[in-house]
């Protein structure tokens, strides 16, 4: 049996607690995507801080992504090292 694709808001601000790290790898460009279709340049990746694995990987995936322009950790008011800012460019 088939689980319900899980629903989540498109609104710039991603958060991956609930997520694997096998399913962020899909999740991350499908979410850059739809983000883009919707108009949504900035966008905040909250990945946690744990071990950093999850960072890792988010950024990864940023840094081979042509659509994305630019991605820093966040600045400390809005997660600080356990989210990524990114901006992505304009199509």
């Amino acid at each position: 049996m088939e689980d319900d694709p899980i629903k989540i808001p498109i609104d710039g601000v991603l958060d991956l607690h609930t997520f694997s790290p096998g399913e962020v790898k899909d999740l991350v460009p499908e979410y850059i995507e739809e983000c883009l279709r919707r108009g949504i340049t900035d966008l905040r990746i909250i990945h946690g801080k744990g071990t950093g694995t999850l960072k890792a990987i988010v950024q990864g995936l940023l840094k081979k992504d042509p659509r994305v322009a630019s991605f820093k950790d966040a600045a400390s008011g809005s997660g600080g090292w356990g989210a990524t800012e990114v901006h992505l460019r304009n199509s």
